[in-house]
């Protein structure tokens, strides 16, 4: 073990880490959140708790609340006013794993405004990696879901309370609540000028009643002959195919929470007939809808529904709130991508992936819960052929919270990525931010290489309860440097807050195998800010360094307690 420590004067630098802790990076958030157990309840109080397979772990602060008998409630009063709700609940699974249904109602100022049938359909994954849907399988995870609605009508200080009702016949023993979000959203957005509906008879031709696949498809094709903007009025609109987008063409919603693409759930089981649009050219341009899917198991052998596909150059997508996916956008070469102002919400993969030929990019203003893997992930892996050299990506001022496997933000190679002005929060599977060498990013004769390069940053992030239990890695940090098998060269990780992690701080680790050695080198931490680790496991630090890891890291401007290095070839300069 080898610890160098300079001469440096922490006091110069504690006024300025205390102005940064005070500031919370991460997208700008629309709605107010209240947590279960800071409201008034008749229920129970769950957590907190941090071990993995358990709803608490997998809850916002690790805690929520148990309704356990009808007329059960949690009550809180509203901070602001506002017209529309989301409720982040879980329900008991069935015995088929196909899930329990159950109501409850919402009241304010103790009357009744409207019933919801809510149920655990989309939820409880069992057993490895990719999971299944069979509860004899045991450790169980993805506990929760969430069921929003608008249309409501609420004053500053109105209470609301949402009570187990069970109106119909209910076979659910509880309902959890974790958490409430109340927004003020604005009218839905009227038809722009030079635009096709995709209501317009012409465009039916063959789709049922409630079926627009066809009429997207054509109103599509016409707009991209005729240059007009495809039209999406407010309602809710089933596809049930491949929605192919051509080049120089945009689609206008009236809102995300007034436009919906809907799946067909007796359909969703073939991988053909799902929410599935597929980017195919440049200056593609999505606005102001919904994708709501249908699918409640993973598989990776599976095509990507959700946005998906090549956006070429100078494309956007904005306003999008996805769920119920395998992944809310996988998107692959592409240059000058910008993402802005998009929701990812319980699915089954990632939130969004920058993947193969990613370049120029940004995800900014974006946010991500309760995904199945990454959050916000950047892999500029060579699974198909790369139109763009990969790097210089960016994720900005976006906020991740609470997957069920994974991790808040990971970057696994690239040339000059950056994630800045981030917030992550309740990762409790894995690391709050990940950079990692763990997944191929070179193809077999390895002419192509996209392994990190240039100078990677970490900047002004704000971290808070993360660092979980991975299932395949044990603990993980709320920061990890994982150099698994391949180097990793010119990362810099700057002006970062983390606050009470669930396991170590900050972690570099490695796995390695014979001949395959990897190496950190011109690596620097500085400006960062740690308060509190091994919240959910003990024996943990500030700073580890495990026995199989290799190369030097450089410390400045930061006191970072508890370092430990069990590795006789890594160095630690400070």
């Amino acid at each position: 073990m080898n610890i160098k420590c300079g001469c440096i004067s922490i006091i110069l630098f504690f006024g300025a880490l205390q102005s940064f802790a005070q500031q919370k990076p991460g997208a700008t958030i629309p709605w107010v959140t209240y947590e279960a157990e800071q409201m008034a309840t008749t229920g129970v109080v769950l957590g907190p708790k941090y071990e993995p397979y358990r709803v608490e772990t997998e809850s916002s602060g690790q805690q929520c609340v148990k309704l356990n008998a009808k007329g059960q409630y949690v009550e809180f009063a509203s901070a602001t006013a506002a017209n529309s709700m989301v409720i982040r609940y879980s329900l008991p699974d069935s015995k088929d794993g196909n899930g329990l249904s159950s109501t409850i109602g919402i009241y304010k100022n103790g009357k009744c405004v409207r019933w919801l049938l809510i149920s655990s359909h989309y939820t409880w994954l069992y057993g490895k990696y990719p999971f299944t849907n069979d509860p004899t399988a045991g450790v169980p995870r993805h506990f929760y879901d969430e069921i929003r609605l608008k249309g409501l009508d609420i004053a500053s200080g109105d209470h609301i309370r949402i009570q187990r009702d069970d109106r119909q016949e209910d076979k659910a023993a509880y309902c959890i609540i974790d958490l409430v979000d109340l927004e003020n959203i604005v009218a839905p957005l009227n038809e722009p000028a030079n635009a096709l509906s995709i209501t317009d008879k012409t465009f039916r031709g063959t789709d049922s009643t409630d079926d627009y696949t066809n009429a997207l498809r054509n109103c599509i094709a016409q707009a991209s002959q005729t240059g007009k903007i495809v039209w999406i009025p407010a309602g809710t609109y089933k596809i049930t195919g491949n929605i192919v987008l051509p080049p120089n063409l945009t689609i206008q919603g009236a809102g995300m929470w007034y436009t919906e693409l809907a799946g067909d759930s007796v359909q969703y089981t073939n991988s053909n007939k799902r929410v599935r649009l597929i980017g195919d050219g440049n200056n593609i341009h999505l606005n102001d809808f919904a994708i709501s899917g249908k699918l409640n198991y993973r598989s990776d052998k599976e095509d990507n529904d959700g946005i998906t596909g090549s956006f070429g150059t100078n494309s956007t997508i904005s306003n999008i709130w996805i769920e119920h996916t395998k992944v809310g956008m996988w998107i692959e070469n592409s240059q000058n991508l910008k993402i802005t102002g998009c929701r990812m919400r319980n699915t089954m993969a990632d939130g969004i992936n920058f993947c193969v030929g990613m370049s120029q990019s940004v995800i900014e203003n974006c946010t991500a819960r309760g995904t199945g893997d990454d959050c916000f992930a950047i892999w500029p892996t060579v699974f198909r052929k790369q139109m763009f050299s990969p790097g210089h990506n960016l994720i900005i001022h976006c906020t991740a919270q609470l997957p069920f496997l994974a991790n808040g933000v990971a970057i696994y190679g690239g040339d000059s990525n950056r994630v800045e002005d981030c917030s992550c929060t309740d990762i409790s599977q894995g690391s709050a931010i990940l950079v990692s060498t763990t997944f191929p990013t070179e193809n077999k004769d390895k002419s192509i290489n996209n392994n990190f390069s240039g100078t990677t940053v970490i900047d002004s992030c704000y971290i808070k309860t993360s660092g979980g239990f991975d299932h395949e890695w044990d603990w993980r940090a709320a920061v990890e440097i994982c150099v698994d098998k391949r180097n990793i060269t010119g990362l810099v990780v700057s002006n970062l807050t983390i606050e009470k992690s669930l396991s170590n701080a900050i972690a570099i680790i490695a796995k390695n195998e014979p001949d395959k050695v990897g190496e950190l080198s011109g690596t620097i931490i500085q400006n960062v800010a740690i308060s509190g680790y091994g919240v959910g496991v003990k024996g943990k630090h500030g700073l580890f360094i495990n026995a199989d890891a290799h190369g030097k890291l450089q410390i400045k401007q930061s006191n970072i307690p508890g370092i430990k290095n069990e590795s006789d070839n890594f160095t630690i300069v400070q």
